[in-house]
């Protein structure tokens, strides 16, 4: 059978199973029927296996070390109880959000994710637009989550000198250099070092692990400890809305955050060996590890917290550093322990520019932004999109310019990063549930649910519209300029611009994933 006809069999023209993808006598051959029938060429090197990609998407998710950067939020609208029942829903609905995402990416294995997903799903009427806007959101959302990911490196090093010097006063300035110096080293691992970065990925997830019980060991051993009464029936609504279930939905939004980005594993989708069936499972049980050990760490962050008011207004902008030194009673236990939590950033900032520099490459490789014609060139000895890269790392230090005249004006576009990436998971999941509900033919790939594939469309959609509702919403009901949350507008832009561009120009030029095999 000619390459030709494996496309044309997984398509279902020449009689065979419409959901049904051609199997090959090895590994390499399916990845290489996998991307004909879509019509792709190989173009990168298949260098990823299931333990470095999960090593990659644990720390990129990153669910135990954020919950210690972003409980804060958490505490104050819902508590320790809304806390641990938040994490628990949020657990629950990222089970059924990766699930259904996995299964997709499973039969679409594809470098662009989610709008190589729509594109195959959506009626043929809508499948272009919708896959344009998917695309744009995914690539904004990457990109916001690349800088927000070396801002928390820089300012965790800021505060760490805080932590050892009081009298040090943090300088905006300070803090993007610190920035810069993150983007850069994490740039070094993604070109001049990238032949070793599976390896390396697979040493992070040790790391990730060893971290966790480094850090949780000291805390839970010499933090004094609160009683189980308060962590699980003490709800709090520190943000004064109308009611003490509203706060908790605004609380929510720290496990939204804890919980994304298992989705790497399909923008590195064209990297991995037997992606078809790496992929999903690599997402699962990005999620499942991530629940078990974020879980741990929040009854534990819960138990030993303190004074959290002391630690709320620590002068290092990080409430877990000062919950730290209250256990050690020692600048130099808390700067160690700190330091495991500063490492994994580090590392995800690696997994961040990897990521979305080849969801930039995949989307310019169909004509999906401007200049793609330089975005999708691959350098070939390296087999990189060194350009993708380079426009990657260049957006993240032009974005970081805007720290030092205003730390609002940047939380404001970073924040566009969790709208962006949910939106971008409702709209194929929504396409699939439309599939599944008028029982329309269906690609699948080695992957798959079955019967139990509609619940976990219907679990990860709910959960994913509530998230992204709540993620515009202020901590605080009081709202000021500083403590106002940007993201509803920053996002309500970048959807009517990308949505007026495709109107009057992109229709023009993009159509959905090109046919490389016919070009």
């Amino acid at each position: 059978m000619s390459k030709s006809d494996y496309v044309m069999d997984a398509y279902g023209t020449h009689g065979g199973s419409p959901d049904r993808i051609p199997k090959a006598e090895s590994r390499g051959d399916q990845d290489e029927i996998d991307l004909a029938a879509f019509g792709k060429k190989s173009q990168l090197k298949r260098k990823f296996g299931f333990i470095s990609m999960v090593g990659l998407t644990c720390t990129l998710m990153a669910t135990w070390e954020g919950l210690f950067s972003v409980f804060a939020l958490g505490f104050t609208n819902g508590g320790p109880a809304g806390l641990v029942y938040s994490f628990i829903i949020c657990w629950i609905g990222t089970l059924g959000l990766f699930s259904s995402l996995a299964e997709m990416a499973s039969a679409v294995p594809l470098a662009g994710g989610q709008y190589s997903m729509v594109s195959e799903y959506a009626p043929p009427g809508a499948s272009n637009f919708l896959s344009y806007i998917t695309g744009w959101l995914t690539c904004l959302g990457w990109q916001a989550a690349t800088a927000s990911g070396a801002l928390l490196g820089g300012t965790q090093i800021q505060g760490l000198i805080t932590l050892n010097n009081p009298s040090y006063e943090p300088q905006r300035w300070q803090g993007t250099l610190l920035f810069y110096a993150v983007i850069l080293m994490s740039l070094l691992f993604n070109t001049y070092l990238v032949r070793y970065l599976p390896k390396i990925e697979g040493l992070v997830l040790i790391i990730h692990i060893a971290g966790f019980f480094g850090v949780l060991i000291p805390l839970v051993y010499m933090a004094p400890h609160g009683s189980a009464s308060d962590v699980f029936t003490r709800f709090v609504n520190g943000g004064g809305w109308s009611s003490q279930g509203l706060s908790f939905f605004v609380g929510l939004v720290s496990g939204v955050y804890s919980f994304l980005g298992a989705d790497s594993a399909c923008h590195m989708a064209e990297e991995i060996q037997d992606a078809s069936t790496v992929v999903p499972k690599t997402m699962v049980a990005t999620t499942i590890l991530n629940g078990v050990l974020g879980f741990a760490a929040l009854i534990a962050i819960l138990f030993c917290a303190g004074d959290i008011e002391a630690a709320e207004k620590s002068p290092t902008g990080y409430p877990f550093m000062e919950i730290f030194l209250q256990a050690t009673h020692s600048p130099g236990g808390a700067t160690a322990m700190s330091c495991v939590i500063l490492a994994l950033v580090y590392l995800a900032t690696i997994g961040l520019i990897a990521t979305a520099s080849r969801m930039t490459w995949a989307f310019a490789r169909d004509n999906g932004l401007p200049g793609s014609y330089w975005l999708a060139k691959v350098e070939p000895r390296s087999a990189l999109p060194l350009y993708s890269i380079g426009v990657t790392v260049a957006i993240s230090l032009l974005l970081a310019l805007i720290n030092i005249g205003s730390s609002t004006a940047f939380n404001a576009i970073i924040s566009l990063s969790v709208a962006s990436v949910l939106a971008s998971y409702m709209i194929p999941i929504t396409l699939m549930l439309r599939k599944r509900f008028l029982k329309e033919p269906t690609r699948f790939g080695p992957w798959r649910m079955g019967r139990w594939g509609a619940l976990a469309n219907v679990v990860g959609l709910v959960y994913a519209i509530i998230g992204f509702f709540f993620s515009f919403w202020p901590g605080d009901s009081k709202v000021t300029p500083e403590s106002m949350n940007w993201a509803c507008l920053v996002f309500g832009f970048a959807v009517l611009f990308s949505s007026f561009w495709y109107l009057i120009r992109a229709r023009q030029y993009y159509h959905g994933p090109i046919n490389e095999l016919e070009s």
